[in-house]
């Protein structure tokens, strides 16, 4: 089992910063603003042959009040979990009491626990680390994250008792990636919770609670999966904290780097264009979909009747993507994603031999044929698979850089029916066939007949 590292300590002193040196990403959020990170983020790293997963947390030692109790929560938590602590400090800040509180909270759990001063860097030293020694901590680390220093030598230190990695594990062992995507407040960290049967992320009734994409890998029913906890996506026109432009990127780059992409909506707010946005930016990236209208219960049988009325309007376009009416809170209808998001998986893992493809690609031609270009009929000779996730089918053909796009799209549903596609799109990609004899267009009747004639030496030998 890899090492797990937790990130502990009171808000803004670099837990953020050096999540992303040990990792060597940008997945954790980093800005100049106390309590920027409020749930568990998990990250990989390696050093040497050694993998780690590193949980960055929320800020300890602040208010007892509304979400800071949750961070606390999601901190301590984080601990329980953790094979090694690190808890950092803030040399400019200095020894604080709040860091005496959270270094009796860890010595009291009886955990490998190693204490880092962060931000050194324009300080003597020996002078920034005497006052923390009053912490008991048998090993002290001097870093200053935002410019790697020190980091090298503490995760060094920290993963010499492991051993190296075993061979790795491929991505059917790994599992599903589940991405859970929406605008603020719909329900998609209920909807996670529900999903593992726990409280692993914080669900507290304000919008942009989440702020960072949660990567949470899990098992049900003998499956693997991981799901992706992601932050709130409002219209561009609403998003003015630079805090929550890094959460858009964070959830657009979760939605490319996942499977299956389960979009929350809102049944109380109906489907707005920041749904239909999200959803188009998911396709578009290729990848599955399974939809999930949210918060179904105590709706009256109108307001059902008016949801299912802008459903069968708005979202005529992608018959091929399930949609479940659900509530998150009291669990109704989640279990049943499940099934939908494995057909969606298998749909957009799907091989394809070459000579069903292409018989499929012929009787659609013979359905509708391409339309004339410059008086010439477009050809379309054959196709082969060219990529899963989204699946891609590459078309061989003349002239196919003229196929218009409303052709394209008929070819696209013609695979989607025929191959009996769910929840996923379909890539085509056209390949214009060189003409073997273009070049020689341009010779005279002597020079091509020369050509013609010559034999190469090697088929001389070949006749001897």
């Amino acid at each position: 089992m890899k090492p797990v590292i937790a990130l502990i300590g009171r808000p803004n002193v670099g837990k953020s910063t050096l999540f992303n040196q040990l990792t060597k990403t940008r997945n954790a959020l980093v800005a100049n603003l106390p309590g920027l990170t409020r749930d568990r983020q998990y990250g990989d790293g390696k050093f040497d042959n050694k993998s780690f997963i590193v949980i960055d947390t929320g800020g300890l030692g602040e208010s007892d009040e509304g979400i800071d109790a949750y961070m606390a929560e999601q901190a301590k938590t984080a601990i329980q979990e953790a094979d090694i602590v690190l808890f950092v400090v803030d040399a400019r800040a200095g020894l604080l009491g709040s860091d005496e509180m959270i270094a009796d909270h860890i010595r009291r759990l009886n955990k490998t626990s190693y204490l880092v001063v962060n931000k050194i860097d324009g300080l003597h030293e020996d002078a920034a680390v005497a006052e923390f020694h009053r912490l008991g901590f048998s090993q002290i680390f001097q870093t200053a994250a935002s410019h790697g220093r020190g980091v090298f030598q503490l995760i060094s230190d920290v993963l010499a008792p492991f051993p190296d990695d075993a061979p790795e594990l491929s991505e059917a062992e790994t599992g599903i990636k589940i991405a859970v995507v929406g605008r603020p407040n719909v329900g998609k960290s209920t909807l996670v919770n529900r999903m593992l049967g726990e409280d692993r992320v914080i669900v507290y009734d304000m919008p942009g609670t989440t702020r960072d994409s949660i990567y949470i890998p899990y098992e049900r029913n003998g499956k693997k999966y991981t799901l992706i906890d992601t932050a709130g996506v409002r219209r561009r026109g609403r998003v003015q904290e630079t805090v929550e432009k890094f959460s858009v990127i964070k959830t657009l780059q979760a939605i490319k780097d996942a499977h299956v992409v389960i979009i929350v909506f809102d049944a109380r707010e109906g489907i707005v264009e920041q749904d239909l946005h999200m959803l188009g930016f998911a396709l578009d990236s290729g990848r599955a979909v399974v939809l999930a209208i949210n918060k179904w219960d105590n709706m009256t049988e109108y307001d059902r009747n008016q949801v299912k009325g802008a459903i069968d309007r708005r979202l005529d376009f992608i018959p091929f993507v399930k949609i479940h009416l659900i509530s998150a809170l009291h669990g109704t209808g989640v279990g049943d994603l499940y099934p939908s998001v494995q057909r969606a998986y298998d749909s957009a893992m799907l091989k394809v031999p070459t000579n069903r493809l292409t018989q499929i690609l012929q009787d659609a031609v013979e359905g509708h044929q391409p339309p004339l270009v410059n008086g010439r009929r477009i050809k379309l000779r054959y196709a082969h698979m060219g990529g899963q996730n989204p699946p891609v089918i590459v078309i061989h053909g003349n002239q196919t850089e003229s196929v218009p796009k409303d052709y394209k799209r008929y070819l696209e549903n013609i695979f989607i029916k025929v191959l009996k596609l769910q929840g996923t799109p379909v890539q085509l990609e056209f390949k214009t066939g060189d003409n073997p004899y273009k070049d020689e267009v341009k010779l005279k009747p002597a020079q091509l007949e020369k050509k013609r004639r010559f034999v190469p030496e090697h088929k001389k030998r070949e006749k001897r």
